[in-house]
């Protein structure tokens, strides 16, 4: 369903576009997602409408990092003494929340969820990488707390075709609703 309309009291939310992360071999290319995320940043901070940078980032030893027994093995990768670093595109502002997450979902184990109810959010527009991972996972989670989701579907991508069709196709039409950068500015 097309976004014709934002609730008036929505947040922008960025999940995980970070130096690290950003660097992946993705689908689509992250200077573009970067490029529309700004957009949009700059869009919500005119309005006064909260901005949320989120990153993922593990202590130095590495004691925070989830070791569960799975199937398939995350990807490796080397996080250097900027993996967590906003990109520059995205350099925070006076006003805006900065989240650090230890895993998939943005709301698990942060104070979003309060952050964003002390000011009185209702609703969440979601962009970042990677599709399948860090924006669905926030995606669900944002839609269990009775947010209203909006995801902005030219601002997200994947390191797989395959997981970024499937989040996109799938999973989020049943959590959110989802349109391009373009119609959720011109609906804000």
């Amino acid at each position: 369903m097309p976004v014709d309309s934002l609730h008036p009291r929505s947040a922008l939310v960025l999940i995980d576009l970070q130096k690290g992360i950003a660097a992946l071999p993705t689908v689509h290319p992250a200077e573009e997602v970067l490029a529309r995320a700004a957009r949009l940043a700059e869009a919500f901070r005119a309005r006064e409408l909260p901005v949320v940078l989120v990153n993922v980032a593990f202590s130095a030893d590495g004691g925070d990092v989830l070791r569960a027994r799975v199937d398939a093995a995350p990807p490796a990768i080397t996080h250097g003494p900027d993996f967590a670093e906003l990109c520059e595109e995205l350099a925070p502002r006076a006003g805006d929340l900065r989240i650090t997450k230890r895993g998939w979902d943005a709301f698990y184990g942060t104070e979003l969820d309060l952050q964003l109810r002390r000011r009185r959010v209702e609703g969440v527009v979601l962009a970042g990488i990677s599709t399948s991972i860090g924006v669905e996972a926030t995606a669900r989670s944002a839609h269990a707390h009775g947010y209203e989701v909006v995801i902005a579907s030219d601002a997200v991508t994947d390191m797989l075709e395959s997981a970024h069709q499937n989040s996109l196709q799938t999973i989020m039409p049943r959590l959110a609703r989802l349109d391009s950068t373009e119609a959720i500015l011109a609906a804000l």
